[in-house]
Order: structure tokens, then C-alpha cells, then sequence
């Protein structure tokens, strides 16, 4: 908890099990955890990400959530990192694995 700076033990604790599906919940194997799709629904102004993350303060509330959307020239203007996880792709190779292990029970 002492390196998370909006930390709160109910809430992330919690949150982490959920998100994993590792909680108590029984959690179907399509519930695929999506940040860009999570950020746009409960800040849909990104004030969150203005706060935390000054290199992407500027952007507009459509744009703030998911800055590899952005032109290419105006991202080489950002001192912001590209994506690492393609989440399309992360979503569909999970599927695909909780489809095998359901077919292999």
C-alpha cells in the first residue's frame, strides 16, 4: 500500500481480486479487464489521469484515455511511452486459453 498513491485497502483489495478473477465471485471466462474501456467509463474527463500524469494534462477527454489513439505526429510530441499490452489482442489470446481449459474439464 505504501508505493500506490490513491491506496485504500477495502478498495484495492477488492479491486485486484476482481479484476484478476481470483475473488470469491464466480467470474465468467469472457470478463476481460480493459483500462482504456474502465478509464472512459468512470472519468469519462480523465481528471484522474490529469492529476497523476502531467505529460498527458493537455490532452482532451476523448484523447486522454488512450493516447496511441492519437496521429502519430502529435504522439512523437508527447513524453509518453507506447503502449505495451495491444489489449485487443492480450483479450482474444485469454479467450482463447479459458475456452481450452473449459473444453479440457
Amino acid at each position: 500500500m505504501r508505493y500506490l498513491i490513491d491506496g485504500d485497502l477495502a478498495s484495492n483489495n477488492g479491486g485486484w481480486q476482481w479484476s484478476a478473477s481470483t475473488g470469491t465471485d464466480a467470474a465468467p471466462y469472457f470478463r476481460i479487464f480493459n483500462p482504456y474501456n474502465q478509464s472512459r467509463k468512470f472519468d469519462p474527463e480523465g481528471e484522474f489521469i490529469r492529476r497523476y500524469v502531467p505529460e498527458l494534462r493537455d490532452l482532451d477527454s476523448r484523447a486522454i484515455h488512450d493516447p496511441s489513439e492519437l496521429p502519430p505526429l502529435i504522439r512523437t510530441k508527447l513524453d509518453y511511452p507506447e503502449p505495451v499490452v495491444d489489449h485487443g489482442e492480450a483479450r482474444r489470446c485469454a479467450i482463447e486459453a479459458f475456452k481450452a481449459i473449459r473444453v479440457a474439464e
